[in-house]
C-alpha cells in the first residue's frame, strides 16, 4: 500500500523532510538564545547605568581588561585634558547616523597616569584626512563622569586598525596604542564623558539602547511552526499520493492537482 514510499522520489523527499525538521528547530532555538542575550545585555546596561559612580581606579588599572560585566559603569576620574596629545577616531556615528568623528582626549590624573576621555562627536571635515574642527575641552582641573567601556581591538569590532592614518587621526580606540603616542601608562578601557555637559560640543554620546528587544523571540516561533509545518505537509503528501495511486487502479482518472 505505502510502497511508493521506497521509490528514488519519495526517498529523496523524505530525506529532506528529516534534515530540514532538526534544522529549523535549530535555527528556532538560536533565534532564542538571541533573544535571551539582548535581555540580559538590556538588564546589565540598565543596572549598570543606574549604579553609582566610583572612582574609575576601583574598576581599572594599568593594562587591565574591563570585563563585560562593567560595560557602561558610571565612573569618575580628576586630572587635566592632555589636548596636546588629542586624537580623533574615523568613521563615527551620531544619534542621526551622520560619519564623522570621536574626540579622544588623555585626562592626566594626579599620579602621572592618564584615562582615555571619549568627549563625543564632531561631524567631519570637507577635507577627510584633515584635522576637523574640535571645541576645546576644559582647561585646569576637571572631575569627568562617565561610562566605563573596553578597549576596541580588530577582533572585536571588526573594524581594521589602518596604518597611514593622517596626522592625530586612528580607527579604534586603545589604551595599549595611545600609551605608545603618550609615552607615560594608561589605564586600561577607556569614559564616554556624560559630565560635565560641554556648552559648545562635542555631542556626547547617548546612551546605549536598552529597551528594545528586537524581534528575535517572534522568529524563534516562526521557526518552530516550520518545522512542525513539514511533516505535516509530509503526511498530506502521502496520503495524497495513496489516493491518486488507488483512483488508478481501480480505472478513476488521477485529479489533475492545480499548481502550487
Amino acid at each position: 500500500m505505502y510502497r511508493f514510499l521506497l521509490s528514488r522520489q519519495w526517498v529523496i523527499l523524505t530525506l529532506i523532510a528529516l534534515v530540514l525538521i532538526p534544522t529549523m528547530v535549530e535555527l528556532g532555538f538560536w533565534q532564542l538564545h538571541r533573544h535571551e542575550r539582548r535581555v540580559a545585555q538590556n538588564a546589565l546596561i540598565a543596572r549598570n547605568l543606574d549604579a553609582k559612580p566610583v572612582p574609575v581606579g576601583e574598576l581599572t588599572s594599568l593594562g587591565h581588561t574591563v570585563p563585560r560585566g562593567d560595560y557602561w559603569r558610571q565612573v569618575t576620574a580628576t586630572g587635566s585634558f592632555d589636548t596636546a596629545h588629542e586624537v580623533v577616531v574615523r568613521r563615527r556615528t551620531n544619534a542621526d547616523d551622520r560619519v564623522g568623528f570621536h574626540v579622544l582626549t588623555p585626562l592626566v590624573l594626579s599620579d602621572g597616569t592618564a584615562v582615555l576621555v571619549n568627549r563625543g562627536w564632531v561631524p567631519a571635515a570637507a577635507d577627510q584626512k584633515a584635522f576637523p574642527e574640535v571645541p576645546k575641552a576644559t582647561a585646569g582641573t576637571v572631575t569627568v563622569t562617565g561610562r566605563l567601556k573596553a578597549d576596541e581591538t580588530t577582533g572585536a569590532s571588526g573594524i581594521k586598525d589602518l596604518a597611514g592614518l593622517p596626522p592625530r587621526q586612528v580607527m579604534l580606540i586603545n589604551s595599549e596604542q595611545q600609551a605608545k603616542l603618550l609615552d607615560r601608562p594608561v589605564l586600561g578601557g577607556y569614559l564616554e564623558q556624560t559630565e560635565p555637559k560641554p556648552a559648545a560640543g562635542p555631542e556626547q554620546i547617548p546612551d546605549p539602547d536598552h529597551d528594545s528587544i528586537g524581534a528575535h523571540m517572534a522568529y524563534a516561533v516562526q521557526w518552530w511552526l516550520f518545522a512542525g509545518a513539514v511533516p505535516v505537509g509530509w503526511v498530506i503528501l502521502v496520503r495524497r499520493e495513496k489516493r491518486d495511486r488507488a483512483a488508478a487502479r481501480n480505472g478513476v482518472p488521477e485529479p489533475v492537482h492545480a499548481p502550487a
